[in-house]
């Protein structure tokens, strides 16, 4: 589904985002990255998606070079590939489903999309994905009035409208409360069993990469230093992903529990 051939991002500045990455995600897994700040969690995501550009390597999408792929090509290796952030990512002044409804710009033109004439298709897809993370009753709310939860909730519903095959998620639960954080992350595992899709999450908590993924990997200044199914990922391998002790803010159980 995903393969990364040799991959390494330097940055203007001289900094390695990446070095020398080798990696293969399969069609239907669930994959936690793990690291420290800095590790290259990020980086990856956004060179998959190719929100970077990397300096040296491939990244095949189904067997397509995202890497070199330009114009319409491009965009519909990208219309595969739903992105999810930290930060929401909404636009806050707008309704949620009309949030929801960016999801399907990379189907229409830009006219049509500028001037909000989606089908009736694409609004009836934009329900099921409301439904499906259980936040239909907000569709006609303005974004910028939702909890934190609800807004990321939007932002999955927006890469479901999309149609996404993979989904990339950076730190998506980070800036959330531990109750909303499980709600998101069951939304999250739940449409990976059930659709399929393709999921890759950047996660600092130990214990949920743990409790949801299916295989992790750990990055280390940019180097892949642990890549294995979440049995095989003791708290002796985080501490090699992590170059130390695991600290007590790292492991969300006793955070919740303090």
């Amino acid at each position: 589904m995903i393969e990364l051939h040799n991959v390494s991002k330097v940055y203007p500045n001289n900094t390695k985002g990446l070095n020398n990455i080798n990696l293969r995600f399969d069609k239907g897994e669930f994959v936690a990255v793990v690291g420290l700040s800095g590790a290259g969690k990020s980086t990856l995501l956004r060179s998959i998606n190719r929100l970077h550009d990397i300096s040296e390597g491939e990244i095949l999408i189904e067997g397509k070079s995202i890497t070199a792929a330009k114009g319409k090509a491009l965009r519909l290796i990208r219309r595969d590939i739903g992105m999810i952030f930290q930060s929401f990512n909404l636009v806050k002044r707008s309704s949620v489903l009309r949030n929801v409804l960016a999801g399907r710009v990379g189907y229409h033109s830009t006219l049509r999309t500028l001037l909000g004439r989606f089908p009736k298709s694409d609004i009836e897809l934009a329900f099921e994905a409301l439904e499906r993370v259980n936040i239909s009753e907000k569709a006609y709310t303005r974004a910028d009035q939702l909890s934190g939860g609800q807004q990321q909730r939007v932002a999955i519903a927006r890469v479901l409208a999309q149609e996404a095959k993979i989904i990339l998620a950076d730190e998506p639960v980070a800036s959330l409360d531990p109750l909303t954080t499980k709600q998101v992350m069951d939304d999250l595992k739940r449409i990976n069993s059930e659709l399929g899709i393709t999921m890759i999450v950047n996660l600092h908590f130990i214990d949920l990469a743990r409790e949801y993924a299916t295989r992790i990997v750990g990055l280390r200044a940019g180097e892949v230093v642990f890549d294995g199914p979440v049995s095989e990922a003791t708290d002796e391998r985080f501490a090699e992903i992590y170059g130390r002790p695991i600290q007590q803010d790292e492991l969300l159980g006793e955070v919740t529990t303090a």
